[in-house]
């Protein structure tokens, strides 16, 4: 396997406190790779410092080999990187058409709906009244319309129904497997419906502790 991004010997402070202590991490094209870990372990900040909304103290991003670790977060994104955060992943004050609109310009309503038709009765509602299911249906449209190479996708199952979980999952491994992106996925525990293939990191204090296959951490 290619790999697509990756952090090198990355480090990230916060003030006086480093999140990430020197950490190491290929993510290869065409499959799911999942960071695990408990709160604060560093799964979030490891995809900032990807997604460049946070810069490195110390290592760098390679992108296919070359260093972008000083390229800016909307420079990435215009390069097929698709970061959904697990918080603020919407514009609360747009309609969810308008969000839609943001994420695939130009696609009519059925197009935009087709991850999840569940949005096209709330077409016309403000996305900040929307459920937290509802948000997060809308904020993951934009990694599935945007045919980024990169998706980056903290908690996607955050406040979802379990069968509008599973769905979610099952369209995030075909981005990887139909669509070679690299899909990385931040989450508490291994998640079912991950494509053959899929690598699990476990994160500690900002640090790799393990690294393996699906099965060897549930």
């Amino acid at each position: 396997m290619s790999v697509e991004i990756a952090l090198r010997a990355a480090r990230v402070r916060y003030g006086p406190l480093e999140a990430l202590h020197g950490l190491d991490l290929p993510v290869p094209a065409g499959t799911v790779t999942v960071l695990l870990g408990r709160n604060g372990a560093g799964r979030t900040t490891a995809l900032r410092a990807l997604a460049g909304t946070v810069g490195l103290a110390a290592g760098r991003v390679e992108w296919r080999g070359a260093d972008v670790s000083r390229l800016p977060a909307h420079e990435r994104a215009r390069r097929g990187l698709c970061f959904v955060p697990d918080l603020r992943a919407v514009y609360a004050g747009l309609t969810v058409a308008e969000n839609l609109a943001l994420a695939a310009p130009g696609a009519e309503a059925p197009d935009a709906t087709a991850p999840y038709p569940e949005l096209a009765p709330l077409l016309p509602r403000t996305a900040g009244t929307l459920s937290g299911g509802e948000r997060r249906m809308l904020a993951l449209s934009r990694a599935f319309l945007a045919r980024a190479r990169v998706v980056l996708v903290d908690e996607p199952a955050l406040g979802m129904a379990p069968p509008v979980a599973a769905r979610t999952y099952r369209m995030l491994a075909e981005l990887a497997v139909a669509g070679g992106a690299a899909v990385v996925l931040a989450e508490q525990r291994v998640p079912d419906g991950l494509p053959p293939g899929s690598l699990v990191h476990e994160l500690r204090r900002g640090s790799r502790a393990s690294s393996g296959e699906p099965a060897e951490y549930r």
